[in-house]
């Protein structure tokens, strides 16, 4: 399994941002430019990866101002789930969030980077929306 991982502050109540990550409506302004053709409901998002494929996401488990847990509603290419973890520092919220990917060798290789460019430029669009 790969993990791709990245930790953000959000100047925010726990509450608050929990509340934006529970409903994937909002997950469209998180998603880099490369995103074609979003569409989706409270619990469920499709979208097109300019030129590299299609993919439907769902989240499966809400733990209300701690968790949301998003995995595939559609065979993917790969077996992965999105993972964020949110907790109170001092006011402020800190919001994790992880994805974890199963890869073989090749598309580890081409995959990485990608993977690992999402789940930053997601905690900082949170951040720079939120706060």
């Amino acid at each position: 399994m790969s993990v791709f991982e990245s930790t953000v502050t959000v100047n925010k109540p726990v509450a608050q941002v929990y509340a934006f990550l529970a409903d994937m409506n909002n997950h469209r302004q998180l998603m880099p430019d490369n995103i074609e053709d979003w569409e989706s409901t409270a619990d469920v998002a499709s979208f097109n990866i300019q030129n590299i494929t299609k993919l439907s996401i769902k989240i499966e488990e809400r733990v209300a101002n701690s968790l949301v847990k998003i995995i595939p509603a559609e065979k993917p290419p790969f077996d992965m789930e999105l993972i964020w973890e949110l907790s109170e520092v001092d006011g402020d919220t800190q919001a994790a969030f992880t994805i974890t990917a199963d890869l073989n060798m090749l598309m580890k290789m081409l995959a990485s980077g990608p993977l690992q460019k999402l789940v930053d430029e997601e905690t900082t669009n949170l951040a720079k929306l939120l706060s």
